[in-house]
């Protein structure tokens, strides 16, 4: 079986969830759609169990901090079929007030250490996930560091002003 064609995926997306699924862009070649918090598992289980499409394998599943767009969270699945050597990305964004999501741990087992990655260092809540907790930092934590909510170099250090470099 051949690689499935971005404009095949898009059109079988978009007849399963009319009106629930859009195109972000192709960088790469590598499709990228967009869906909402409420049709994730539906969009993640027909991927995966559609007899064509066999997206079994499921790569990765990361976040982004985006602190200028309303929606500021972004949650993002890479999808691999290995039948038709055929990827794709599915992206959900959610406001920073509201982080919740559920998880993809009900189709791939794989999906655990990711969801808990996730959480650890963007504070995404996977609703469903049997052992949500910390992965890589410590327990005790209150912020999640990979949100673009502070500055990226300290205003105390003296070591960085302008007189020291002659300026």
């Amino acid at each position: 079986m051949g690689k499935i064609a971005n404009e095949v995926l898009i059109k079988k997306l978009a007849d399963k969830f009319p009106g629930q699924i859009t195109e972000s862009n192709q960088d790469y070649g590598l499709l990228s759609v967009e869906t909402s918090r409420e049709q994730i598992t539906g969009v993640l289980s027909y991927l995966k169990t559609d007899s064509e499409l066999k997206f079994t394998f499921l790569t990765d599943i990361t976040s982004v901090h985006y602190p200028e767009q309303e929606k500021q969270i972004g949650v993002i699945y890479h999808l691999h079929s290995l039948t038709t050597n055929t990827r794709i990305r599915v992206k959900v964004f959610l406001s920073a007030d509201d982080v919740h999501i559920p998880t993809a741990t009900t189709l791939w087992d794989g999906a655990n250490w990711m969801e808990r990655e996730t959480f650890d260092f963007y504070g995404v809540i996977f609703d469903g996930h049997p052992d949500l907790r910390r992965i890589l930092n410590v327990d005790d934590m209150t912020v999640f560091p990979m949100r673009k909510e502070f500055p990226l170099e300290d205003p105390n250090r003296i070591d960085k002003k302008d007189y020291f470099f002659g300026r």
